[in-house]
C-alpha cells in the first residue's frame, strides 16, 4: 500500500474554491438560497458518511444504537445518528492504544495511506486526549479561519501578535498557518505567559508595531494591565486595532477599553473540529460556517435537538470535509449556545448563534438552577473594581451544594461592595452565590491565566 506525502494528498487551490476565504467567501455565499445550501450540505456529508462507515469506531458507535449511516440522505436527518464525545474518544483509546480506533491512518482512502498529524489537549485535568488530523482537514481549517479573520478586515499591512499557545495543543500552529499562508499579514508566535513572559511580550508589541491581538481574552487583558505597569498606554504606544478570540459577551466594553479601544472580534471553535462560527463585520452574532459545519443546539438532559432561538443547549457538531483520517460525525462539544433569532445582516444563509455560554459538563446546579462558571465574567465585567480574575469553589455545606465566588478587585474589600457584588450575581443567575474579594493577581496560580490557554473557573470541593 502507497503511503502519500502530505501535498500529493491535497490540492490546495481546488480547498479553496470549494472553502473560500476573504471576499470570495461573500461572493460565493451571500444570497444563496437555503435549499442550495442544505443541497451543498447533504452532498458533503455523504462523503463524510461513507468514510466514517468505514472505521471500526463508528460501526461500534451506531451499531450499539442500532443506526444505519445508510438512512441518513439529508442533513437534516443526520440526529438519527447518536452523538458522541471525549468519553467515547478516550474510551477508544483505552480499548487500542495509543490512538484509539477512530481513526483511519490505516484505512486507505482511494488505495493510498494518508499522513496523519497529532497534536493533544493539555491534559491538565486529566490524560491528555490526542488530537489526529488528515491533510485535508488540516488544510480547510486554515481555510477557514483565514476566512474568519479576512471578514472581520485583517489586512496585509497587519502585525498580528498571537498569544495561543506552540506546544501539544492545535491552537497556535493552525493560527499561524492560517495566517501566514492565507492572509498576507505578518505573524509574531509571541506564545502564552509560560512560553513568553508577558513583559517581554509587551515588549515585542511595541518593538514590532503590533496592530491585531489573536489569542484568548483573559489574557489579553492580563497584557494590558502588564503594559500600563511597564508605563506604555495600550492604544497610544501599543496601536493594538483590532482584537480577535474567544471573548465573553458582556466584558467586551471593558477589554477593548484596557486597549484603548479596540474593536473586538469573537469566534468559536475546538480543537477537534477547528473553528466552527465567527462574528463578522456586522456584530451581529456568529455565523455559523455552515458550508463547512453541521451544528445542532441540543438538550442537555434528553439530547434532543433545539430549533428555536434563545433556548440553550450542547453544540453537536459534524465537519462536513473531514472524510479521510478523523470523520467527525455528531461530536458533543459540551459547550452550550443558542441559535439567534433574524436573518444575517451579511446576507448569509447560515444560522447564527449567541457565542460560547459556558460548558454542560462543567455546569454547577445550586437549588434547581443551571450556572456555568466559565460565563460569569460577562456578569462581573462592568463591577467596580473588577481586574478579569475570579474562581468558582463548590462545596458541600450541611448537606447542600454552596457556590462561592472569589474575585479579584482592587477597590477596597468593604461590605457594601461584596453585597454589591453578591446582589448582582443573585439577580443574573437567580442562585444566591457567597463572594469573596481577593487582592489583585492573588488567584492566578489557581487559574492558571499566566500559563493556560483557558484559565479554570471551578474548583469541586465536594468529593
Amino acid at each position: 500500500m502507497r503511503h502519500t506525502s502530505y501535498f500529493e494528498s491535497i490540492d490546495i487551490a481546488q480547498l479553496s474554491d470549494q472553502y473560500p476565504p476573504g471576499r470570495l467567501f461573500l461572493d460565493r455565499f451571500a444570497g444563496m438560497s437555503l435549499d442550495e445550501l442544505r443541497a451543498l450540505q447533504s452532498a458533503r456529508l455523504q462523503k463524510v458518511l461513507a468514510r466514517a462507515a468505514q472505521l471500526p469506531f463508528y460501526r461500534r458507535l451506531w451499531g450499539a444504537a442500532g443506526a444505519d449511516h445508510r438512512d441518513v440522505t439529508r442533513i437534516d436527518e443526520l440526529h438519527r445518528l447518536p452523538a458522541f464525545g471525549k468519553r467515547e474518544i478516550m474510551d477508544s483509546i483505552e480499548r487500542f492504544p495509543p490512538f484509539g480506533d477512530h481513526h483511519g491512518r490505516d484505512i486507505p482512502v482511494d488505495g493510498k495511506l494518508l499522513p496523519m498529524m497529532l497534536h493533544a489537549t493539555s491534559g491538565t485535568t486529566g490524560r491528555p486526549q490526542p488530537l489526529l488530523y488528515g491533510p485535508k482537514t488540516r488544510e480547510v481549517h486554515k481555510l477557514l479561519l483565514a476566512r474568519a479573520y479576512l471578514l472581520q478586515g485583517l489586512t496585509p499591512q497587519d502585525v498580528v501578535h498571537s498569544v495561543y499557545g506552540h506546544g501539544p495543543v492545535n491552537g497556535g500552529h493552525y493560527i499561524r498557518e492560517a495566517v501566514v499562508h492565507h492572509t498576507g499579514a505578518v505573524f509574531f508566535p509571541a506564545g502564552t505567559g509560560v512560553e513568553t513572559p508577558s513583559l517581554k511580550q509587551v515588549e515585542f508589541m511595541q518593538a514590532f508595531g503590533a496592530t491585531v491581538i489573536v489569542g484568548f481574552a483573559d489574557y489579553i487583558k492580563r497584557l494590558a494591565d502588564v503594559a500600563r505597569e511597564a508605563g506604555l498606554e495600550p492604544g497610544r504606544d501599543l496601536p493594538v486595532r483590532m482584537i480577535s478570540g474567544h471573548l465573553a459577551k458582556d466584558a467586551r466594553h471593558s477589554l477593548s477599553q484596557a486597549w484603548g479601544g479596540a474593536e473586538l472580534y469573537d469566534w468559536y471553535g475546538v480543537g477537534d473540529t477547528g473553528i466552527i462560527a465567527t462574528e463578522g463585520p456586522d456584530h451581529d452574532g456568529m455565523h455559523v460556517l455552515e458550508d463547512a459545519h453541521w451544528m445542532e443546539v441540543c438538550d442537555v438532559d434528553t439530547g434532543q435537538p433545539i430549533d428555536a432561538p434563545g433556548e440553550r443547549g450542547d453544540m453537536i457538531i459534524s465537519c462536513l470535509f473531514s472524510d479521510e483520517v478523523f470523520p467527525m460525525v455528531r461530536f458533543n462539544t459540551h459547550d452550550v449556545t443558542e441559535y439567534l433569532p433574524g436573518e444575517s445582516g451579511l446576507g448569509l444563509p447560515f444560522r447564527r448563534i449567541e457565542g460560547f455560554l459556558g460548558r454542560s459538563d462543567n455546569m454547577v446546579k445550586l437549588r434547581g438552577i443551571n450556572v456555568y462558571p466559565q460565563a460569569l465574567s460577562s456578569i462581573l465585567a462592568d463591577m467596580p473594581g473588577f481586574r478579569g480574575e475570579y474562581l468558582c469553589v463548590v462545596a458541600a455545606v450541611g448537606g447542600r451544594e454552596q457556590m462561592t465566588v472569589r474575585i479579584e478587585c482592587s477597590d477596597p474589600a468593604t461590605d457594601a461592595l461584596r453585597e454589591r457584588y453578591g446582589s448582582e450575581l443573585k439577580r443574573r443567575l437567580g442562585v444566591e452565590v457567597g463572594v469573596e474579594l481577593v487582592a489583585v493577581q492573588s488567584l492566578a496560580a489557581l487559574t492558571g491565566v499566566e500559563v493556560r490557554q483557558k484559565p479554570i473557573r471551578l474548583i469541586d470541593e465536594r468529593g
